[in-house]
């Protein structure tokens, strides 16, 4: 059997944490088993599908790198396929059409609510007010005793009471299919062996499973993934951090450490926590996914992404932050300098945003002082302090890091100051403010005459 699986999301908004968890298990489950992925986008619900929404699942999908194979499925474009094969149960007699209105059956509804019963539609009810001009539905006509019983990958055998099923709509009245129908079509037509998904699917799969085989189709292997929690075991939601793909990118996260920490929601390879994508690719089966629900961590996503800024070549992180750099106006080019920049930049980073956000005092010509360090740091008692520096890092032959280790050593011996009353007062007059990387290799990177033009000024906000 050759693996086809499938994420079929529905372009009413953008594309989330769940859904991109269960996009990346597809992914990698076909990938695994040298099968193909297929993206297909359920756009039938006509008043929330939105344009733009599909844009930006596309976009999202590829920032990824989770590529598909094919073009695109749009169930917008399969109607005739839909309508045929709902004919067909109707001429078989495995489906019937309905004219009972959506007004009579809430009203129905509210009568079953008013005598304290659990409503059902009954199939006699189909022909009521039948007319050649009235509108009508068509419903699948489904078994009244019995189980319908289904084997999971994840969850084993589960089994639905026929009784519990309704006669359910498979076509609306106004020609769209349902959701169910048109999935269990799509399915069956598209030949996906493998449906993983949210487990919040599972009360859809017995509706699928008699599609398919009032269709006469073998249905696939269903895999229901348990539903990731919110750090305090409640549904996810923006409050936990489960916001867009493309916020997560545009707030400085990586493609890779999105890919491996969503791969590592409820699915694990002993206590491996980092995976390159081809790792993921050559280890990730159904068997490792756990029945327990995840739950998402968005400090460890935090530690997980500032690991990939770390540890990704410099010059790849440096071309993805060039942009933003040369957007804030700043004059960087893509040169040895600014690689060695972002390489120094990047080891106290855990968003691309703390790299852009730490770049300007390199390629500005005047900086800004933070308040509270220019008001702790550049004060009179440290006027001596940088006239000292002044003169002494003017007479330096040599201005590498190591020297200038050396010479605030003996500064700071000299005039009975610890190496940190030395350095941090340079830090603020060189970057404005009391973090940055080595002061040293930062002085050395912008050079004798940029350090020494910086510190005269400092020297002048001290008076």
């Amino acid at each position: 059997m050759t693996v086809k699986t499938r994420f079929a999301p529905s372009p009413t908004g953008a594309l989330h944490i769940g859904g991109v968890r269960t996009a990346i298990f597809n992914w990698l489950f076909a990938r695994h088993h040298k099968g193909s992925f297929v993206l297909r986008i359920e756009d039938t619900d006509r008043a929330r599908s939105t344009k733009e929404s599909l844009l930006e699942i596309l976009e999202s999908m590829q920032w990824l790198g989770l590529n598909w194979d094919g073009e695109p499925v749009k169930q917008s474009e399969r109607l005739n396929l839909y309508k045929g094969f709902a004919e067909r149960l109707l001429d078989e007699g495995k489906a019937y059409k309905c004219y009972v209105s959506a007004e009579e059956l809430t009203a129905k509804r509210e009568e079953a609510k008013a005598r304290g019963e659990v409503f059902r539609y009954r199939r006699e009810w189909a022909q009521q007010g039948a007319s050649e001009k009235k509108p009508y539905a068509i419903r699948l006509q489904t078994p009244d005793t019995g189980t319908i019983d289904v084997e999971d990958a994840i969850r084993g055998p589960v089994l639905f009471k026929a009784k519990e099923i309704d006669d359910f709509i498979i076509m609306k009245t106004d020609g769209f299919p349902t959701y169910n129908f048109a999935v269990a079509v799509d399915d069956s037509d598209m030949e996906i062996t493998h449906i993983i998904r949210g487990d919040d699917h599972l009360s859809n799969t017995p509706k699928q499973a008699l599609i398919y085989q009032a269709l006469g189709r073998t249905p696939p292997i269903f895999a229901h993934v348990s539903m990731i929690m919110g750090p305090d075991r409640t549904k996810l939601s923006k409050r936990h951090g489960a916001i867009s793909v493309t916020a997560y990118r545009d707030m400085g996260y990586l493609p890779e450490a999105l890919i491996n920490y969503l791969a590592r929601l409820g699915w694990s390879h002993g206590d491996q926590e980092i995976f390159s994508t081809e790792e993921l690719i050559e280890k990730f089966t159904l068997d490792s996914v756990g029945k327990s629900a995840a739950v998402f961590n968005p400090d460890k996503l935090l530690w997980l992404n500032g690991w990939y800024i770390r540890n990704k070549p410099a010059r790849d992180i440096a071309a993805t932050v060039l942009p933003t750099i040369q957007e804030k106006g700043l004059p960087a080019e893509f040169d040895e300098r600014f690689v060695a920049i972002v390489d120094m930049v990047r080891e106290r980073a855990k968003t691309l945003l703390d790299i852009t956000d730490s770049m300007d005092y390199f390629y500005k010509d005047e900086i800004t002082y933070e308040e509270k360090a220019r008001k702790k740091f550049l004060v009179p008692e440290n006027t001596t302090l940088f006239e000292t520096l002044i003169k002494r890092l003017s007479a330096l032959d040599s201005f590498d890091q190591e020297t200038l280790h050396g010479l605030y050593n003996e500064i700071a011996e000299s005039m009975e100051l610890k190496l940190g009353q030395v350095a941090q007062p340079t830090r603020v007059a060189l970057t404005g403010g009391t973090v940055s990387p080595g002061i040293f290799e930062v002085m050395e990177m912008l050079g004798k005459d940029v350090v020494i033009e910086r510190l005269k000024r400092a020297r002048a906000e001290c008076t």
